[in-house]
């Protein structure tokens, strides 16, 4: 499977379904992705858009040394780092826009994570610091390898692997706090 690879090539080449195949694959994975940057689930749909917007209209191109997921996760990493540099300063929740934000978020996770047990993992994953919890979702939720998410998340290998370990021994520790019996990661 080429994840996407070749919808993004017939898009390239005028086929307006390549790119509305490529967001009904990604758009769910891209928002969740992004809201562990924001921590705002309406700004990671914001980002999420901005992302493929960007698909749409520079149209980069794809060499095919990482996969297309891949690919368009480190986009989207990039667009949401602008983002955050850009508005630092307010990025901020209103109180009044809690409840919708919350209800929002807790339904979009819940249809993209079906297992009660992943719901709570999720959750205590939330209480990571962002490295941990960026590379846990990268590899454990989005199915990308070691040298994948060095490529999205510009370290070297040796570096995702001390990372990885040290995020799996925090989630690890949390969910014993919590009682949570877990099988082997």
């Amino acid at each position: 499977m080429d994840n996407g690879a070749s919808s993004y090539r017939r898009f390239l080449d005028g086929d307006d379904n390549g790119i509305a195949e490529i967001v009904g694959d990604y758009k769910d994975g891209l928002i969740l992705y992004l809201n562990g940057y924001v921590k705002n689930i309406f700004i990671a749909e914001d980002l999420t858009e901005d992302t493929f917007f960007k698909l749409l209209t520079k149209k980069p191109k794809f060499s095919g040394k990482s996969s297309f997921k891949t690919w368009l996760y480190a986009i989207g990493r990039n667009v949401a780092i602008d983002f955050i540099r850009k508005n630092s300063k307010t990025l901020n929740t209103p109180i009044e826009d809690l409840e919708n934000y919350l209800s929002e978020e807790q339904s979009l996770e819940q249809s993209y994570i079906k297992e009660e047990q992943k719901l709570t993992v999720h959750k205590a994953m939330s209480e990571l610091p962002t490295d941990y919890r960026t590379i846990l979702w990268l590899v454990y939720f989005e199915g990308f390898s070691n040298k994948e998410v060095a490529t999205i998340l510009k370290k070297n290998d040796r570096q995702i692997v001390n990372l990885l370990y040290r995020a799996r021994q925090s989630l690890k520790s949390k969910l014993e706090e919590e009682g949570f019996i877990y099988e082997e990661f």
